[in-house]
């Protein structure tokens, strides 16, 4: 089993930045994928932000490219999500994933760890 627990969200103004990061623990959890899903009010969830178990590939969904960026330190077995110029658009709950597979990391219904979320409101 992976445990997955998500911390610094928060709120912050349009154009400000904040990293939310996800602690993992379990099972081999450096050798999986990880990444970042999020779920606005009355929206679906929704891919952000994916890294591979090296950190030598990452993907990322076209609203945050350039703005969004999703690191990991393995031997702390975190995963972090930067966050630069925020928009009221990018209020959500922000979810911590991880799979064994990097072919994964975008479709929901194929991750096999979720964390418990953490909240990110941008205001206008």
């Amino acid at each position: 089993q992976v445990q997955l627990v998500e911390s610094g969200g928060g709120l912050v103004q349009a154009g400000g930045s904040l990293r939310v990061s996800c602690a993992a623990s379990g099972r081999t959890v450096s050798s999986y994928a990880m990444g970042w899903f999020r779920q606005a009010p009355g929206k679906e969830r929704e891919f952000v932000a994916g890294i591979s178990w090296t950190g030598g590939s990452t993907t990322y969904a076209d609203s945050v490219k350039g703005r969004f960026t999703i690191s990991r330190d393995n031997a702390k077995n975190t995963v972090y999500l930067q966050m630069n110029s925020l928009k009221p658009e990018d209020t959500a709950v922000y979810y911590c994933t991880a799979d064994s597979k990097m072919a994964n990391i975008k479709t929901m219904r194929m991750i096999g760890y979720w964390g418990q979320g953490t909240q990110v409101t941008v205001s206008s």
